[in-house]
């Protein structure tokens, strides 16, 4: 259940809206890296001052994959330098944040560096950035002083029936619980005797790939991400060269392929590039649509908590 209470946060004056609601104003759509922007902050942390939070969860976490829509450039390690560990390390669905991790997970989200997420904290406080410097606060008490600091600061708190990025207003995705029975069937899949492709999404847009045997399937269940999805696939091919034949020439597909060190890597490639796509020296590849969706019906790891 969404918080009862949520608040639209922008720089943007509701007097400078037409019949449909639509900005017409002057303000620029990307951030100022300045005043303005640390006004944002202040907001949300004023917002969450009222409301009693000092530590929030991510959720949903992403970044930037082949393709970004955000206005501006993303940067190397989407803004999340410094905040965790190298390598994605510690940015989970569910992982705990203070509010000034947090705060400058919002900062690098307004942005458009890379990361995006959902931040909330059960059903008492949510905090959600959307297109276009539009922030939705949400909250289970009024915070009608936060209302008031915001005004001050210079921007504005509409309220709202609810935050347009809410998960419970998404189309949830088909998934399945990797219990013991997952694993059960998987392990009988591998006794046939075969190798199978372990697809690891922690962290929407940065997938790890996992090449499955009987004998290395304990080891790589016990190093997944926290609260992953995963999905099973045919083993990959030793017949590289058929795999690039079969590439379709007007499409994007994702080719994944074994390198000389055996760690599985990936890349989207299209008609305008595949053809230059090479393995380097592997010994196995495979192709996947590129499109997500239906191509994907993952199952999330059970009993990781942050």
């Amino acid at each position: 259940m969404p918080p009862s209470f949520a608040h639209r946060i922008t720089k943007y004056n509701p007097a400078d809206r037409d019949e449909r609601g639509h900005y017409t104003g002057a303000e620029d759509t990307v951030s100022d890296h300045g005043p303005v922007e640390a006004a944002y902050l202040e907001a949300i942390a004023a917002f969450a001052q009222d409301a009693g939070i000092d530590r929030l969860e991510i959720r949903e976490p992403e970044v930037t994959g082949s393709v970004n829509f955000g206005l501006e450039a993303p940067v190397d390690g989407h803004g999340l330098a410094g905040l965790f560990p190298p390598g994605l390390a510690g940015y989970y669905d569910g992982a705990e944040v203070s509010v000034r991790v947090a705060l400058e997970l919002v900062r690098a989200m307004l942005r458009d560096q890379g990361a995006w997420c959902r931040l909330e904290r059960e059903d008492a406080f949510t905090v959600h950035v959307g297109w276009d410097q539009y922030v939705y606060v949400g909250s289970d008490q009024p915070c009608e002083e936060a209302v008031a600091r915001t005004h001050e600061f210079g921007l504005f708190a509409e309220p709202v029936t609810a935050s347009p990025y809410a998960a419970d207003l998404e189309e949830p995705e088909v998934t399945q619980a990797a219990d013991e029975d997952f694993w059960d069937r998987v392990r009988a899949e591998l006794a046939t005797p075969q190798a199978l492709l372990l697809e690891e999404t922690y962290v929407r847009n940065a997938p790890r790939w996992h090449r499955l045997t009987e004998n290395n399937l304990d080891t790589v269940r016990a190093a997944l991400g926290p609260r992953a999805l995963l999905t099973v696939w045919p083993d990959l091919t030793p017949d590289v060269d058929a795999v690039l034949a079969a590439l379709p020439e007007e499409e994007s597909v994702e080719l994944v392929w074994e390198a000389p060190d055996a760690t599985i890597r990936h890349v989207t490639v299209d008609e305008t590039d595949h053809r230059q796509v090479a393995t380097g020296g592997g010994g196995r590849a495979g192709s996947l649509p590129a499109a997500p969706g239906p191509r994907r019906t993952p199952s999330a790891v059970p009993g990781r908590s942050a």
